[in-house]
């Protein structure tokens, strides 16, 4: 099952598992859209909505692979914001994440197992003044701790993380981007070698491993490449 599957990360999921042998593949969107294989299966959601989210996993119950991609990272969103603002991206990026993963777990027990993967972002560790950094670091988190609480019923979890991807979501960044279709080959095969983590860029890469250095020499680099970056 995909979330967001619409577009972006979610239709090259999507597409990706059908290529790889997936018998069915549950696309999981606010609007449906039409595909054209008979191994996809439209499927209703809007992952704010607890009562939808239910219904979701009545209608799926045979999932053995959730992949929680389904995000919103509005233009203009910044600390500074609006509250309510603030609390919408929380209520997608979190808990609506958390909630769709609360609602399969069960499924994947019953199922074997299965693998849970979570789509996460570089953000979590780069200190960017954005809620969606911040929700993003959030889920990070809750990845983590799902993995340690998801062990015993012997359900795989994995983080996707990934910057700038060249996807409707990060269209108004004039800013060098991954594909989609190599972001999500990567995640593929990293749920099949059993990883963890997938970390989907070289930026990605590079930005983990200086993470272990002292916070006065990390962050002065940090926003150092972020103006470079952005080309300020």
């Amino acid at each position: 099952m995909v979330t967001g599957a619409n577009g972006g990360l979610g239709e090259q999921f999507v597409l990706q598992a059908l290529e790889r042998g997936a018998s069915k593949v549950y696309a999981a969107a606010r609007k449906p859209r039409d595909w054209s294989d008979a191994r996809v299966e439209p499927l209703s959601l809007d992952i704010i909505d607890a009562d939808a989210v239910a219904q979701a996993a009545v209608a799926a119950p045979d999932v053995d692979l959730l992949i929680n991609n389904a995000a919103i990272a509005p233009t203009g969103d910044t600390l500074f914001g609006p509250e309510d603002e603030a609390h919408r991206i929380f209520e997608t990026n979190f808990f609506g994440t958390l909630r769709v993963a609360n609602a399969f777990a069960p499924i994947l027990a019953a199922n074997g197992g299965g693998t849970l993967v979570n789509i996460l972002s570089s953000s979590v560790w780069v200190s960017l003044p954005t809620v969606y950094a911040a929700s993003k670091a959030a889920a990070w988190s809750a990845t983590n701790g799902l993995r340690f609480a998801l062990e015993a019923q012997g359900t795989h979890v994995m983080g996707l993380l990934v910057g700038m991807i060249d996807t409707p979501m990060a269209a108004h960044f004039d800013v060098p981007k991954t594909s989609p279709a190599i972001v999500v080959a990567q995640a593929y095969d990293g749920i099949a070698s059993g990883a963890l983590e997938v970390l989907a860029d070289e930026q990605t890469r590079d930005l983990k491993s200086r993470l272990s250095g002292r916070a006065e020499d990390f962050y002065p680099w940090l926003h150092g490449a972020l103006r470079a970056f952005l080309g300020q």
